[in-house]
């Protein structure tokens, strides 16, 4: 069960194990993508198709009559969830005779719910991982299989960081399986609940930037969320191409120094122009914009988007709104 690429990804390990044999797939109904909302297929449906896996259901109910009754026909010793996006119920659960295994992008208990990986980008860490447990009907709060570990790179973005962990997740989830299948697998260890966190899922507008806040808050924020949500901004009305909001998106960006003859300058404004990008104001120092996209043209250096703009340093400023 699944849908993300991250899920695909999973799938890709588990059609590597000989002993390991998929007798179904659970996805997500096609849903409308693009300015055409052309219905098209979630990528775990798509990597099923292109592998010549036929038995693929996409209820929008997975816990309904119907569905239920073809896992059932299915007869599956276990079912492995991954980004799957539906909360399973009991019966479900208890419907596979070795339970159903989740595999989760993170070391939990840390960072329980749905953007674990932002989540541990946002908050500066230098290790992540990824944890395969037994599900309960709490969140990601059953026992734990395996874990794996991954470093985060100070560079790092959420796709990347993503990218990174489907791998060593699909890994990981294939070895659980194969270890459960040949009743072999190390205890479980029960997470510790006095150390578990939880994240929310994100929403676009999480994206809008505060420049009062600290430089490295927004910094690794940029990072964390790109490519989704991405983080944003909006131009002064002046720079605003003809019937748009005037958001900028800020794909890349680094900290940069402050010098003391801007201190007094409001959060937001360009304190200098140089040929990498603009230095904006922020709470405690200056972030440069590297990469961005203004609303209405294609993505570019932040020295190519200054050139485009008559912008005046320490007057213009980006506005929260």
């Amino acid at each position: 069960m699944g849908s993300s690429p991250a899920s695909a990804e999973c799938l890709r390990a588990i059609l590597r194990e000989d002993v390991l044999d998929v007798v179904g797939i659970v996805t997500q109904p096609d849903r409308p993508v693009g300015r055409g909302k052309v219905m098209s297929p979630c990528a775990l449906a798509k990597f099923a198709e292109e592998h010549g896996l036929t038995e693929v259901i996409k209820p929008e109910r997975v816990n309904d009559p119907e569905p239920m009754e073809r896992i059932r026909a299915w007869k599956p010793d276990v079912i492995a969830v991954v980004a799957f996006g539906q909360i399973l119920k009991k019966p479900l659960l208890d419907l596979p005779l070795f339970g159903c295994v989740n595999c989760h992008f993170s070391l939990l208990p840390k960072y329980r719910g749905a953007a674990p990986v932002i989540a541990a980008l946002e908050a500066g860490d230098r290790m992540t991982g990824v944890t395969v447990m037994h599900m309960g009907v709490g969140l990601d709060d059953g026992p734990i299989m395996l874990q794996s570990f991954e470093p985060i790179y100070p560079d790092t973005t959420g796709g990347a960081l993503m990218q990174d962990l489907a791998i060593a997740g699909g890994v990981t989830l294939a070895k659980a399986l194969r270890l459960l299948n040949a009743n072999a697998l190390p205890p479980e260890v029960k997470q510790d609940e006095a150390s578990a966190t939880y994240v929310k899922k994100l929403k676009k507008t999480d994206g809008l930037i505060n420049w009062d806040r600290p430089v490295l808050e927004i910094e690794r924020r940029i990072r964390a969320y790109n490519p989704w949500p991405c983080c944003y901004t909006f131009m002064p009305e002046k720079f605003r191409k003809r019937g748009t909001t005037g958001r900028l998106v800020i794909l890349r960006a680094k900290v940069a120094k402050l010098d003391p003859a801007w201190k007094d300058s409001e959060p937001g404004t360009i304190l200098k122009i140089e040929k990498a990008g603009p230095v904006v104001r922020c709470h405690d120092t200056a972030l440069q914009l590297v990469e961005v996209k203004p609303e209405g043209s294609s993505q570019m250096d932040g020295g190519s988007f200054c050139r485009g703009r008559q912008m005046v340093a320490g007057e213009t400023r980006f506005v929260m709104e």
